[in-house]
């Protein structure tokens, strides 16, 4: 069983509620109207637990964060805890909320945006005007402090707009790029993955200097063999062979469920032979690595490089640097 001692800072995620006013195809939340609310009270409840356990970071998704009533006083109860506080949004309300949010200690903001232009980006997400609005928030976010990310996920219908959405972001002051493969529930193909390699290699060798360069692993794999597995059965790059570091170092909490995950990219929805994860509470009281967690935890430490099917980039880099060096840079993940 792996140590639950950590030197490296944990991340705590949190997913405060289920309820999104975007209409993306890939996500099961699209136009979800659910109206649970992860609660100030269960935050506060919750921080102590979490200090004990060395999170670090706390970043808070949904559904749409920003459709929660009380968001800006949770990131400052949170920031007031010591945690450094991030949220990842879509960006249609970020504009409306950005002064707020870094007034409450935010310290990092990471935004959905799939296009290159206002003409495709809102066409994938069937939502007008989140595009200009997810990149204004953005700009104001890096004016106010706040370090500015972008998320992007890419398929067939947009990996060739991604050198000119390079280009946007960097000239917006982005200084954080995700670029993570879609994921459906059916194999996922690209006429000429070529031409993808072609298009997309010159991204990540981009002189950093000049242009955003994605974090991470390359969508589409660095290896040939993660490679061949992306382009024929859509497996997305996963953490290195043995182990998956990002177990070790991230707690993702299912609110409405009560359900704690040891990554992000684990299936967070009940599975056929029972929920997943592992209960938060015990006997009525928040705990966080518990046997069952850390069984859990373990269980994907040892199998994810071998059977998880929907890692994202970031989290397969983060473990290989971790299996590498030991450590990472803050808000590798």
């Amino acid at each position: 069983m792996s140590p639950t001692t950590h030197s490296r800072p944990r991340y705590l995620f949190i997913r405060i509620l289920e309820a999104c006013n975007a209409d993306c195809f890939m996500c099961d939340f699209a136009l979800s109207r659910d109206a649970y609310r992860f609660s100030s009270a269960e935050f506060a409840e919750l921080l102590p637990k979490a200090r004990a356990a060395g999170v670090a970071y706390v970043r808070f998704t949904g559904g749409e964060p920003l459709m929660h009533p009380e968001v800006v006083e949770l990131v400052r109860a949170g920031a007031a805890a010591g945690m450094k506080m991030s949220i990842i949004t879509n960006g249609s309300l970020l504009p409306k909320h950005v002064k707020d949010l870094a007034a409450a200690g935010l310290a990092q903001v990471i935004v959905s945006l799939d296009g290159a232009s206002a003409g495709t980006h809102d066409v994938y997400r069937r939502s007008p005007g989140m595009f200009e609005a997810g990149l204004r928030g953005l700009r104001q976010a890096a004016d106010l402090g706040v370090l500015p990310r972008v998320n992007t996920v890419v398929g067939p219908h947009n990996y060739a707009e991604m050198p000119e959405l390079q280009r946007v972001l960097t000239q917006a002051g982005v200084r954080q790029w995700e670029l993570s493969a879609l994921k459906l529930d059916r194999t996922i193909r690209y006429p000429d993955p070529e031409h993808v390699r072609a298009v997309c290699d010159p991204l990540y060798r981009a002189d950093p200097a000049a242009l955003l360069v994605p974090m991470g692993k390359r969508f589409y794999g660095d290896t040939p063999e993660e490679q061949w597995q992306y382009f024929e059965d859509s497996t997305p790059p996963r953490a290195s062979l043995p182990l998956c570091h990002v177990t070790d170092d991230v707690i993702y909490l299912d609110g409405r469920r009560g359900r704690l995950h040891a990554c992000s990219c684990i299936p967070h929805r009940d599975e056929s032979d029972g929920p997943g994860g592992a209960p938060l509470r015990e006997n009525g009281v928040v705990l966080l690595d518990t046997p069952a967690f850390r069984s859990h935890a373990d269980h994907f430490r040892e199998q994810g490089p071998q059977v998880c099917s929907g890692c994202s980039t970031t989290a397969a880099g983060y473990s290989d640097d971790v299996a590498r060096l030991g450590t990472v840079t803050p808000w590798q993940y």
